[in-house]
């Protein structure tokens, strides 16, 4: 019998070894995000959602972000053919999008404006002040086309539990530790690709 287990474990850790993924270290948080990141519900992770180093899937330029919306991953490229790739939530089908834009503001912790159409979908819905019960919670990055807001985001959530999901008005949600990664790599005016 242990000979068997003994076998097994080190198979299983011969293919673990040959995985390309690597996980990308935790980011740097402040004393803040540290209080607001532990009043956020956790949520059960599935690990194809996490934030990993991979060969470059996307042909894109060093610094772009790409979103692909039907397996659920946004892709920051990197140098030498790399990229990190997170987990996300994207829009409903009835409300999901695709096109180029760019990052043209970035925020920590922001306040929540509903645009008036969410607000005339669903009456419930309010301005929420920033902190850890905000929709877009850790982070937001606002995405413009030339100079016209699009009101689409990539930010974080309280909804973590919804990661991998087509669950949002359009926007694309992360966990708010990877929010922050992101925030952290990403400049004002990086092309931001959603396919």
């Amino acid at each position: 019998m242990r000979l068997s287990s003994l076998f097994f474990l080190v198979a299983t850790m011969t293919v673990l070894a040959g995985c390309t993924y690597k996980g990308v270290p935790e980011p740097q948080v402040s004393a803040r995000d540290t209080e607001w990141l532990a009043q956020v519900p956790t949520a059960q992770e599935e690990p194809r959602y996490g934030r990993y180093l991979i060969e470059d899937p996307t042909g894109e330029a060093p610094g772009t972000i790409v979103v692909d919306t039907k397996q659920r991953f946004l892709y920051y490229v990197l140098d030498n053919k790399k990229a990190i790739r997170y987990g996300v939530a994207v829009g409903d089908e009835a409300y999901g999008w695709t096109g180029t834009s760019r990052i043209a503001r970035k925020a920590e912790w922001p306040d929540w404006h509903p645009p008036a159409e969410m607000k005339a979908r669903w009456p419930h819905v309010q301005f929420t002040k920033g902190g850890p019960n905000n929709p877009l919670g850790a982070r937001a990055l606002y995405l413009y086309e030339g100079n016209r807001d699009t009101l689409y985001r990539i930010h974080g959530t309280n909804e973590p539990e919804k990661i991998g999901l087509a669950v949002s008005s359009g926007c694309i949600r992360m966990r708010n530790i990877d929010v922050i990664d992101l925030y952290n790599r990403a400049a004002l005016n990086t092309k931001v690709v959603v396919r």
